[in-house]
């Protein structure tokens, strides 16, 4: 039995089932040719500009409901500034201060005890290209550029591995019947990266969080989870701190290995998107989108 309590909290990018992109009319696929389903928007040419696909939004609104959120009603755009190979326009469009969803929950069920797992927000952004390593090489496929994505943010509310699993599973589900996505993680369409920190005491403020990413199944969050909490109690047990830092599971060591420590907080110098305008979702365009959800 641990000494420690341990805090938990998990963001999961969902791919969603468009026919096509959520900026351009290039087809939304998967197992392609490599750069097969690509134009100029998704290729991030200068000059290009972005028109809102109206079903990623329709899709949005049913995910929002299904998990219990709020839904805003005047929202918009934002640029994410950061500079990656898989990320050709150094910025990323997504939404950082206006959030389609928030204030939602999935219930679990724990030892036969219902747990509401809350939600903090639910965004909607567009998915990077693919980077594939290929020895000192690293080779970008652009089909999955532009791919819209829902990322699906908890609240610090989760205690264990176990009930990040259970989460996960019921997430999956409510996601897949009600046809937002086919959530087949090992393609890629259902991500998961888990935030945990310890502390001694629930009066005791949150410890130095580690963020695990790249996790490749529901099982292996878990134990990711459960990993990241032994090594922690360990590393306080000795005596020793330990910055914030971002850490990846290996498959093959079935452990998390770090990639990189984190200093300072990441400057994405977030501004509104200036090619999008506002979008003003209606009470008919709700209820539009919840006829169409299965039962």
């Amino acid at each position: 039995m641990s000494n420690y309590i341990a805090t938990v909290g998990v963001e999961v990018h969902v791919e969603l089932k468009t026919n096509t992109k959520i900026f351009s009319d290039s087809q939304n696929g998967y197992g392609e040719m490599a750069n097969s389903l690509t134009n100029v928007i998704d290729l991030g040419y200068p000059g290009t500009l972005p028109t809102l696909n109206e079903e990623v939004i329709n899709l949005a609104i049913k995910a929002a409901t299904i998990l219990n959120c709020k839904i805003r009603k005047k929202m918009h755009f934002d640029r994410k500034n950061y500079f990656y190979p898989d990320n050709s326009k150094n910025y990323q469009i997504t939404q950082a201060r206006t959030p389609i969803g928030y204030d939602g929950y999935v219930e679990i069920e724990v030892n036969g005890e219902k747990k509401k797992i809350y939600i903090e927000e639910m965004h909607i952004e567009e998915d990077t290209c693919k980077s594939a390593h290929r020895g000192t090489k690293t080779l970008l496929d652009f089909n999955r550029a532009g791919v819209p994505l829902i990322e699906i943010v908890t609240k610090p509310c989760m205690t264990s591995g176990e009930e990040a699993k259970l989460y996960l599973e019921k997430l999956r589900e409510l996601l897949f019947y009600g046809n937002i996505s086919d959530c087949k993680i090992e393609e890629g369409s259902m991500r998961a990266d888990a935030n945990v920190s310890i502390r001694k005491n629930v009066e005791d403020s949150f410890g130095t969080k580690v963020e695990i990413k790249n996790i490749g199944s529901i099982s292996n969050v878990k134990l990711s989870i459960e990993k990241e909490i032994v090594r922690q109690e360990q590393l306080i047990e000795k005596g020793e701190k330990f910055k914030p830092q971002t850490r990846r599971f290996d498959d093959k060591l079935q452990d998390t290995v770090l990639m990189r420590v984190k200093e300072t907080g990441n400057d994405y110098r977030y501004f509104p998107e200036p090619d999008i305008p506002f979008v003003i979702i209606t009470d008919e365009m709700i209820e539009n989108a919840k006829k169409e959800i299965p039962m």
